[in-house]
C-alpha cells in the first residue's frame, strides 16, 4: 500500500517529532546535570509533581507513556539519590507510592527557574498562535493515534 499525500506529510512530521524529541532531550539532560538529574528522571518526578500526589510506578508510566519496568529503574535511581521516598500504599499491598522529598520539590524549584529561562528563550520569535495551533495539531494526531492502534496489531 502506498501512502496518501496527507501520510506522507504526516511520515515528514513524524520523524521531524522524533528529531525534535532527542533534541530535547539532550538539552533536558544539560539543564538538569548541574541539580544531579537527567531528563529521564526530571520526567518521572514531573509526572508525580503535576498530579499533586504520589502516584504509582505504573501510574507514572500510563501517564507518561512509559513501561512500568522503565520507570521503576529510574524511580530506584531517584530514591538512591533522595529525590523521592517510596511508601506503602493503602488502596494496594505491592505497588508502593512515590513520594517526592523535601529536597525534591526545592531541585524542581531551581529547575523550574532554570527551565522558564530556557524556553523563553526558545520561544524567542515564534508566535504564540502558532505554537497553539502545533499544539493544536499534535493533541489531534495524539487522539487520533490511540484510536488507530487497531491497525499495527493486524499486521
Amino acid at each position: 500500500m502506498q501512502r496518501s499525500s496527507e501520510g506522507e506529510a504526516l511520515t515528514e512530521l513524524i520523524l521531524e517529532i522524533f528529531r525534535l524529541n532527542g533534541q530535547f532531550l539532550e538539552a533536558g539532560d544539560r539543564l538538569t546535570a548541574p541539580l544531579g538529574l537527567t531528563s529521564a528522571r526530571w520526567q518521572v518526578l514531573g509526572a508525580v509533581e503535576s498530579e499533586g500526589h504520589p502516584l504509582t510506578v505504573a501510574q507514572i508510566g500510563r501517564r507518561m507513556g512509559l513501561s512500568r519496568q522503565a520507570v521503576l529503574r529510574v524511580v530506584n535511581d531517584l530514591e538512591g539519590l533522595g529525590f523521592v521516598i517510596l511508601e506503602d500504599n493503602p488502596d494496594h499491598k505491592r505497588a508502593k507510592l512515590v513520594v517526592l522529598t523535601a529536597h525534591c520539590m526545592e531541585t524542581l524549584r531551581k529547575l523550574d527557574e532554570i527551565q522558564a529561562r530556557w524556553v523563553n528563550e526558545l520561544a524567542g520569535s515564534l508566535s504564540g498562535t502558532g505554537i497553539g495551533r502545533a499544539l493544536k495539531l499534535l493533541t489531534q494526531i495524539s487522539e487520533r493515534c490511540e484510536s488507530v492502534e487497531s491497525v499495527a496489531k493486524e499486521t
